[in-house]
């Protein structure tokens, strides 16, 4: 099977990952762009000595690695914002390699040992460099989350996760039409929102019209990613799979509240 065959299962999945690490769409789409650039540009250095997926995710830390890591600065056509100068402001007091450990073994499920070889550390560290993430990320973003899940054992235990990161909860809504109510009753600093919701209508709607008003990182759940993650805008920056692990959300409202605007720490 030809090397572009082995690959394509697996973009979706790192334009997740670029998106999170980066905090924007069209930031980790570059990097993704520019991985399969240097993928075609010198097909020999491909590794292959290993699975393919970590392969790709190898050259894709190669490219991040390798670039200046002010390059959050805005590409050809694009002007820096409030967003972008947060989050840069954010990643200078925060160690890089934490939060790329964090997100290769929470939100992309590779083990402590893949991690490693990602990011050219022992694996011993991995664990402490999880933790440090965690910890760093917990101190510096703090909000109020809107629930939207019709699915009452997945709400619990969405909600007890929110709530142990020291985040209030306004509300868990299992409709559009509640959840664009809830919102606007308490304007939630994060939406976590499912896709499929009780009455047959669209978290995706609900979302849309929550953003109609006023702007708010979101995270989708769903047990079909793939959907979403088509290559096609606008898509979500960040998006949790179904079934997941807790670890996985902490993860994804971490690195969601780490790059708005709204949970900028006080000086």
């Amino acid at each position: 099977m030809a090397l572009g065959q082995q690959l394509a299962p697996h973009l979706p999945f790192l334009r997740r990952y670029g998106r999170a690490l980066t905090g924007s769409q069209s930031h980790g789409d570059r990097y993704v762009r520019a991985t399969l650039e240097a993928i075609v540009a010198a097909p020999d250095q491909f590794p292959t000595h290993v699975d393919p997926r970590l392969g790709l995710y190898r050259m894709f830390q190669g490219i991040w690695n390798s670039a200046n890591h002010d390059s959050f600065a805005p590409g050809p056509g694009e002007i820096a914002d409030e967003a972008e100068a947060i989050a840069r402001a954010r990643l200078a007091r925060m160690t890089p390699l934490s939060r790329q450990a964090l997100l290769l073994t929470a939100m992309e499920g590779f083990s402590p040992e893949d991690a490693a070889y990602l990011i050219e550390v022992d694996a011993g560290e991995i664990e402490s460099l999880v933790g440090d993430a965690l910890s760093e990320i917990d101190q510096q973003t703090r909000s109020r989350v809107l629930i939207i899940e019709d699915e009452p054992i997945i709400a619990m235990d969405i909600e007890t996760i929110v709530r142990d990161l020291g985040h209030d909860v306004t509300g868990v809504a299992v409709t559009r039409d509640e959840a664009v109510a809830l919102a606007m009753d308490v304007r939630p600093g994060l939406v976590l929102a499912d896709i499929q919701l009780a009455d047959d209508s669209s978290g995706i709607d609900a979302v849309k019209d929550i953003l109609s008003k006023f702007s708010v990182p979101v995270i989708f759940i769903t047990a079909f990613p793939e959907r979403l993650l088509t290559g096609e805008r606008p898509e979500p920056t960040f998006l949790i799979t179904k079934p997941f692990q807790r670890s996985t959300v902490k993860a994804a409202i971490s690195q969601a509240l780490f790059f708005d605007a709204a949970t900028v720490p006080a000086a």
